[in-house]
């Protein structure tokens, strides 16, 4: 009897807490370009009882995103997709999160909605930093959205001259995300299936404490002291939302965003994290 496939990508803490909430009962591919990475995650949750394939692949690469797809077609039609996979300011250049954080989602979403069963249903994490920037065009944000995924590199918007700093690309990545959710979730639809984003605030992993030690270091923890929760989240917290929107309850939600950011995103706009001019 064939299962329910879920792909998971991004061997970290939300992509692991996500797929503990909803993946027991199900065949697991755990996507990461790092495969000690994925190795070590399936260890820890094939131990606590759940079956888990980790599978050696790059968000950068469509050749490598039909790859994971491949591979999980093995074992019957996909049912789910946990897109967490992604590199932060800090830990990459501008050509890399552009890359990987904008155009690899952007695939992967095009490319699993191909085949997504009917009923299915997928989750992609971007960020609250995209919605820290001021506002785009219509047009803009309409490039973002249906631009052919193999042209999106070629926007004007994107264009290295164009953008500031790696927190520049990051944002405008998150951004993209979003805006191709919507798009993407049209397509999903055509076959029966959902799809959403979740845009995170600060979730203590280890990605946010590379952020932390980095040069906006003074900055995140400002944000997190100041937002109208008081802290960072958890890993789980993220999770609390997916389960909701990857489940029945969530059956009429598809194409949105929901911010998971303790009100950081509030605060930043009409409350004590307003930037200073």
């Amino acid at each position: 009897m064939n299962r329910e496939v879920m792909i998971v990508t991004g061997a970290g803490q939300i992509s692991m807490a996500i797929a503990r909430r909803i993946g027991y009962g199900k065949k697991i591919i755990l996507g990461d370009k790092k495969i000690e990475n994925a190795n070590a995650i399936a260890k820890v949750m094939n131990d606590a009882g759940y079956d888990v394939i980790p599978f050696e692949m790059d968000l950068s690469s469509r050749e490598s995103i039909l790859a994971i797809i491949a591979e999980a077609q093995k074992y019957g039609p996909i049912k789910y997709l946990v897109n967490g996979a992604g590199v932060s300011p800090s830990q990459a250049p501008i050509e890399a999160i552009l890359k990987v954080d904008l155009y690899g989602t952007a695939v992967l979403l095009e490319e699993v909605g191909k085949v997504i069963a009917e009923g299915g249903c997928g989750v992609t994490i971007s960020s609250q930093s995209g919605w820290r920037m001021p506002q785009l065009t219509a047009e803009q944000d309409r490039q973002l959205a249906m631009t052919p995924t193999e042209e999106l590199l070629d926007l004007e918007i994107l264009r290295p001259e164009n953008i500031r700093d790696t927190l520049h690309a990051y944002q405008l990545a998150k951004r993209c995300n979003e805006k191709r959710v919507m798009y993407e979730c049209v397509r999903w639809g055509e076959r029966g299936a959902r799809l959403n984003d979740i845009a995170p605030g600060i979730i203590v992993t280890p990605l946010a404490i590379d952020e932390f030690n980095g040069p906006r270091g003074d900055f995140y923890k400002n944000m997190f002291a100041k937002c109208p929760a008081g802290r960072p989240a958890a890993a789980d917290e993220v999770a609390n939302v997916a389960e909701l929107l990857m489940s029945d309850r969530g059956a009429f939600i598809t194409g949105s965003t929901f911010l998971v950011d303790g009100g950081a995103t509030a605060s930043y706009f009409y409350g004590p994290l307003q930037p200073q001019n």
